[in-house]
């Protein structure tokens, strides 16, 4: 399978763009063609990136924000840091309360969008990896309830499963608008998808029912 991943990859378009534009990874094309159809990330903008290895949607947010914005990256795998002094890159677990308060000590506030293109640890099994990924994503969706300012976005990679729906439809009550959506630079026979949150309600802000 190895053999074969090494073939499709060199005949990937994106990979070859990727290489061509000097991104770090295919992934990149997947936030730019977000962040075109749903305007995601600003100027100016504060950002979180969660599984951020290898830097591929860091190094987008990056160019987004300018010069006035901050893009932290966390990542459990080691990976090469950006030399911008706005980027700040973090080795560590982001489920585990100890990175998420750095992370809080870092951007000094709230931030303006938290991303995610994680993927848990597969196992093969097709129920255990349906788990391990409601559990991860709800792990991104309970840290960007903690540290999104008022108004802001949230984008996250899902697999969808028996939760899927459940978890869709806690976020519509969270944010303004939410769309799923699988960009063209996403593989065709992958089951990801991805969540876009706009407009975070802040809890004082929500209506009671």
């Amino acid at each position: 399978m190895g053999s074969r991943w090494q073939v499709e990859k060199h005949h990937d378009p994106y990979y070859k763009k990727a290489k061509k534009e000097e991104y770090r990874s295919r992934a990149s094309y997947k936030l730019k063609q977000l962040d075109k159809k749903f305007k995601i990330l600003k100027e100016g903008n504060t950002v979180v990136d969660l599984g951020a290895a290898p830097g591929g949607w860091s190094q987008v947010a990056l160019e987004k924000v300018g010069e006035e914005g901050i893009v932290v990256g966390v990542d459990l795998n080691r990976f090469k840091k950006f030399h911008e002094e706005n980027y700040y890159g973090m080795r560590g677990d982001f489920t585990t309360p100890e990175v998420q308060e750095k992370i809080m000590n870092i951007i000094g506030g709230k931030a303006n969008v938290v991303m995610s293109d994680a993927s848990p640890s597969l196992s093969g099994i097709k129920n255990i990896d349906q788990l391990r990924s409601i559990d991860l994503t709800n792990s991104v969706i309970e840290i960007a309830e903690n540290i999104l300012e008022n108004k802001g976005n949230l984008v996250i990679k899902v697999f969808q499963g028996p939760d899927y729906k459940a978890m869709l439809d806690s976020l519509k009550g969270k944010f303004r608008k939410v769309k799923t959506t699988k960009p063209p630079s996403s593989r065709k026979k992958s089951s990801e998808m991805y969540v876009v949150g706009l407009e975070y309600k802040a809890k004082k802000n929500r209506k009671k029912k």
